[in-house]
């Protein structure tokens, strides 16, 4: 079996292909970059980089996994866009995965409880909870877009319990202060190295691996980007609206 993987959720553009062996799975190839690009700019020539360098043919793909959201409103458009062409293309099924469980799965395996946050902008993330277990995700907290302070109430259950809180995604940077001297100061908490704190499409191919055997697929007509929440732009006009 073989997925076709990409991220543009975020600020990282990130395209794999994923194949499973007789023994277990494998990464055939990951193209990640995260520099000051547009995805329209980097998603497609990734794409073709990949496929020339493994000598892919596409209709070989079983199924296209996609980071389907929350995350940038126009990073989601082109990821939503670019993999729904390939399916009605090769006449392939999508997978939706989910942007938060596909950024989590960066650290599968660990025991600590997953936060991957992602900045919403105002004050708020997109977040979830999860853990591990038998090197399946498991959804404590679904995908939500709160404040960050909203957030950390919901983690000092699970620290109370005794575990640790291990964040990752771009919100970090931005909330990291925040979380570690206002919000859990001196509570039992962590942060992922750099090689895996950012959007991998690997992460999302070997999650969409699993979604694929389980039945979870759609087709790329059905396929709609999870935003959570309006866009700034929409925000914007309601509050226009409103004042009207």
């Amino acid at each position: 079996m073989r997925i076709l993987a990409l991220d543009s959720s975020g600020l990282v553009a990130s395209v794999a292909v994923v194949e499973d062996g007789a023994m277990d799975d494998q990464v055939v190839a990951e193209y990640t970059v995260n520099y000051k690009k547009t995805h329209s700019q980097t998603l497609l020539p990734m794409l073709d980089e990949i496929v020339k360098m493994t000598e892919m043919d596409l209709n070989t793909v079983d199924a296209i996994a996609v980071a389907g959201g929350p995350g940038s409103f126009t990073g989601l458009r082109i990821g939503s866009a670019t993999a729904k062409g390939l399916g009605l293309a090769l006449k392939k099924p999508l997978i939706h995965i989910p942007t938060l469980e596909g950024l989590a799965y960066n650290l599968c395996g660990i025991t600590d409880i997953v936060c991957p946050i992602m900045d919403a902008r105002r004050g708020q993330v997109y977040a979830g909870i999860y853990e591990f277990k038998n090197q399946e995700i498991q959804v404590l907290e679904d995908q939500m877009a709160v404040p960050i302070e909203e957030l950390g109430e919901k983690l000092k259950k699970y620290l109370k319990e005794g575990r640790r809180v291990t964040f990752l995604g771009d919100g970090v940077p931005v909330h990291k202060a925040k979380l570690t001297e206002e919000i859990l100061p001196g509570e039992n908490i962590t942060f992922a190295p750099a090689n895996m704190n950012r959007q991998r499409a690997a992460s999302v191919g070997t999650l969409g691996m699993q979604y694929y055997k389980a039945g979870k697929t759609e087709s790329a007509i059905e396929h709609q980007p999870d935003y959570l929440r309006v866009s700034q732009a929409e925000r914007e006009r309601k509050e226009r609206l409103g004042h009207v």
